[in-house]
């Protein structure tokens, strides 16, 4: 059995009224688990030009989907979960949502690993500034914590290049 895919894109407007848009053209999005996008950017001024991009990137035209799959790649990029399930209290209330999560080191908020190189470091910064500066419809406490963890990444970098390399004793 083959299915049908048409290339598909989701365009969510940010809270500085821009829009974020996400394409899938290789495969349809997924939910669990959650499939990335192909490309996506954010910053655009108007949902035409957010889509005009959004089709140069993909090479053809792409066909709308709802806006919760921007929104949710928007949750991935700044370190939450895509589809965040509304955990409830003993009293049945949902806590307040926070933008960080408690106690998230400094690789989860740019989204890499630990291992990650100073190029892998900046790109990651680059991407999710896009997403999170407040001029461009992000939320400044988000950016804040996201330029903390990106300086803080270089300059672990940048102490680990300074540290003599130890000779280790031949067998």
């Amino acid at each position: 059995m083959s299915e049908l895919f048409a290339a598909v894109v989701s365009i969510a407007s940010t809270r500085r009224r821009r829009f974020l848009w996400a394409a899938w053209w290789t495969a349809p999005p997924a939910r669990e688990p959650f499939r990335k996008p192909d490309a996506s950017e954010g910053g655009a001024r108007t949902r035409d030009e957010a889509l005009r991009r959004a089709e140069k990137a993909a090479g053809r035209a792409l066909v709308q989907i709802e806006p919760i799959w921007a929104r949710a790649w928007a949750r991935v990029l700044m370190g939450e979960a895509p589809f965040p399930q509304a955990a409830k209290d003993a009293t049945g209330v949902a806590p307040p949502a926070s933008r960080e999560p408690q106690g998230a080191s400094i690789w989860q908020v740019l989204g890499l690993s630990s291992q990650a190189t100073v190029a892998e470091i900046r790109a990651a910064f680059r991407q999710r500034a896009l997403l999170t500066h407040p001029d461009r419809g992000g939320d400044a406490e988000a950016f804040r914590a996201l330029r903390e963890a990106h300086d803080q990444a270089l300059a672990r970098r940048s102490r680990a290049a300074r540290r003599p390399r130890r000779k280790r004793p031949e067998s």
